[in-house]
């Protein structure tokens, strides 16, 4: 008898916060025991109740006529929050997702999708009120990915741990033919050593060889396995394969920057240059030159001002600037084309 399969809907619901990108994560460590007791067979934080995972919901056809309408409709209704920009991202249902006791439970295929927030929108608190009573909250998502925030600096991580772990399993790894790329050239562009640049929008390719190597939870976690011990593991797992689903969706965001204005679907209405480019840092990953980026800005035409300034940066009055929305009909690809950094972290044109 054929197994059955349920469909349910994975949100990476995505803001910012404290110039940080923030992700809405699940956490039910006081209902650990409930659902240990009462088992939801579409359930998918039953496997892990001690890791996040990013919010699930059903799909009814009955009530909703799209996809897209069930995700909005769940999320409003369980969290308060309105969503902005939603895109699908891709279908995640392989074999071995999850570990389950009884293969005559329903094999889960979720539908990932990527959402844009704002915060700002729900500052009297009850949103937040509303998420915490659900066990729910926000957290960086360089919780998961510490090695992709170069902000700073090249991360210390890469060098020291890594890219030597990587190296040594790339180097230990057979060949067999089924990739276009050997696991050495796929380090050497993924990770951008020994020549190529960084790519910022290459996440999910990292992730998946980090993944492959054994140097992350989820690797052993899917098969039923305890850790290597002489393995290091990075980044905060989280259940399922929620982490593949999220760097799928921070991949695309990084990518949409550059020809789509969803930048501005995390900003408020009205807002500073230095707003827009600390935002624009913290979903990238880069430090952006000032000057530079401006002039970005000034060309693409995608703001203009408001007329007012604040003062809320206690120096200075900086001007106010709001989204130009009549440049997404004057050209197709109304984005933001910075450069990517380069092996030592220096920012490089494209």
């Amino acid at each position: 008898m054929p197994r059955p399969i349920s469909i349910g809907l994975n949100a990476a619901i995505i803001a910012i916060r404290d110039l940080s990108p923030v992700i809405l994560e699940v956490r039910l460590p006081g209902m650990a025991q409930q659902r240990a007791s009462q088992p939801s067979p579409t359930s998918p934080y039953a496997a892990d109740a001690d890791l996040a995972a990013l919010p699930f919901g059903p799909f009814e056809p009955r009530r909703h006529r799209t996809l897209e309408m069930g995700l909005r409709s769940w999320v409003k209704q369980l969290t308060g929050l309105r969503l902005g920009y939603v895109e699908q991202l891709y279908t995640f249902g392989d074999r071995g997702r999850r570990l389950e006791s009884d293969e005559s439970e329903p094999h889960e295929v979720s539908i990932g999708y990527l959402a844009l927030t704002q915060l700002r929108e729900h500052a009297d608190g009850g949103a937040e009120a509303q998420l915490s009573e659900l066990g729910w909250g926000w957290r960086s998502w360089y919780s998961h990915f510490p090695w992709e925030d170069w902000r700073a600096d090249r991360p210390a991580l890469l060098d020291e741990q890594i890219i030597p772990a990587l190296e040594q399993w790339a180097r230990d790894a057979p060949d067999d033919g089924n990739k276009p790329l050997s696991p050495k050239q796929r380090l050497r562009l993924s990770f951008g050593i020994d020549g190529p640049v960084w790519d910022e929008e290459r996440v999910l390719e990292r992730y998946e060889l980090l993944y492959e190597a054994g140097l992350v939870t989820e690797h052993y976690k899917d098969r039923g396995l305890a850790p290597d011990p002489a393995k290091p593991l990075f980044g905060q797992p989280m259940q399922m394969d929620h982490r593949r689903i999220l760097a799928t969706a921070i991949s695309r965001l990084r990518s949409k920057l550059k020809y789509r204005p969803v930048v501005f679907e995390l900003l408020p209405q009205s807002f500073t240059l230095t707003q827009l480019q600390e935002t624009v840092e913290a979903i990238s990953g880069q430090h952006l030159h000032k000057q530079n980026f401006r002039r970005l800005v000034e060309q693409g035409q995608l703001v203009e001002p408001t007329g007012a300034s604040s003062t809320s940066t206690g120096g200075r009055p900086a001007k106010l600037y709001r989204f130009r929305r009549s440049v997404q009909v004057e050209r197709p690809a109304p984005g933001l084309r910075f450069g990517s950094v380069g092996p030592v972290g220096k920012e490089t044109s494209q």
